[in-house]
């Protein structure tokens, strides 16, 4: 009997929403529930728990010098006991596929990219040239290689929060409440604090929400605090202190979200939340298989990357505002 397991080692939110559509898509392929091994930081066994095609999650923290032969050999024994008939690898990392050769993985398929090639069963791999693809692309072109149909290309997520989830947002209840995703991994894709405010001012005239929850991580809660000190509103509900099942109660309490390019995003997007994303400093294009309505600055320049926050400046309040008020 077959018996798939998935391995992608990318530690950021967004990034594994993007790989949910090829996930399913290998379930499907086999017709079997997966296993999948993941970062711990992306919180999986939360936020993946309602769907039906994954069989189970382990986590691999995926390090390096020292602790990459640790986390190589605890793969190596997790292959062994289970026994894997496949070992799928979504990212050019090489351990996971080190360890399955080692386990004796009759077929261990992954993108194959620079030395990750050696060490796959499977001569159906991307060329060193695909680097360059983003990671959804690299994904499409392993499944179109290994002749596995991918019928949805959007990330779709299904989540039920539990009474005891949805403990933080029951304070709120019979409000009207939007998001802000006002933080990110990068600071150079974040919108300033100062524009937030103004967004927020414009849209309570409209009439368009009783709350604004703040979506942000603990490591970056002074912006949501500078946001709330700036404004001097009491409109503010600060969710820099919630974990991500938290997070995601109040995404699912939100009319709508605005945000950063970043995990809260594409997590938002994925629930079926309408989300605005604000885009200056990286490639719009990247959205395109996803259900984010992008907002960028005239005279954008699409496919070019800048690491410097000053860019967000480009992108106008006013802009903001006309492009919420046309879509929702």
């Amino acid at each position: 009997m077959q018996k798939i397991c998935i391995v992608y080692s990318h530690h950021k939110l967004g990034d594994l929403i993007w790989q949910l559509p090829y996930i399913k898509s290998i379930s499907d392929f086999h017709k079997n529930k997966v296993y999948l091994i993941l970062r711990e930081k992306t919180q999986a066994k939360d936020i993946l728990r309602d769907l039906d095609h994954i069989h189970s999650i382990e986590y691999n923290n995926f390090r390096k010098s020292f602790y990459y032969w640790i986390d190589t050999i605890k793969l190596l024994r997790y292959f062994k006991s289970e026994k894997f008939s496949h070992v799928y690898i979504l990212d050019k990392t090489n351990k996971p596929a080190v360890a399955a050769k080692f386990a004796g993985i009759p077929n261990i398929i992954g993108p194959g990219i620079r030395n990750q090639k050696k060490w796959l069963t499977s001569e159906n791999y991307l060329s060193d040239n695909d680097w360059k693809l983003n990671y959804s692309e690299q994904s499409q072109k392993l499944m179109q290689l290994n002749n596995i149909n991918v019928k949805n290309l959007i990330p779709e997520l299904r989540i039920n929060p539990t009474d005891i989830d949805n403990k933080f947002i029951k304070n709120f209840i019979g409000k009207k409440k939007i998001a802000f995703g006002v933080d990110s991994f990068e600071d150079y894709k974040m919108w300033y604090e100062e524009d937030f405010v103004n967004l927020a001012d414009k849209l309570y005239e409209k009439n368009l929400f009783d709350n604004i929850y703040l979506i942000c991580g603990p490591d970056k809660s002074h912006i949501s605090k500078k946001i709330i000190e700036l404004s001097k509103k009491n409109y503010f509900i600060d969710c820099s202190n919630q974990n991500l099942l938290g997070i995601i109660c109040a995404l699912k309490d939100s009319k709508f979200f605005i945000g950063n390019n970043s995990g809260p995003l594409n997590l938002s997007a994925a629930l079926g939340i309408k989300s605005f994303g604000l885009i200056c400093n990286d490639p719009v294009s990247e959205l395109k298989y996803s259900k984010i309505i992008p907002i960028t600055p005239d005279n954008y320049v699409d496919n070019a990357w800048f690491r410097n926050r000053e860019g967000m400046r480009k992108l106008k309040v006013e802009k903001v505002l006309k492009t919420i008020l046309e879509k929702i």
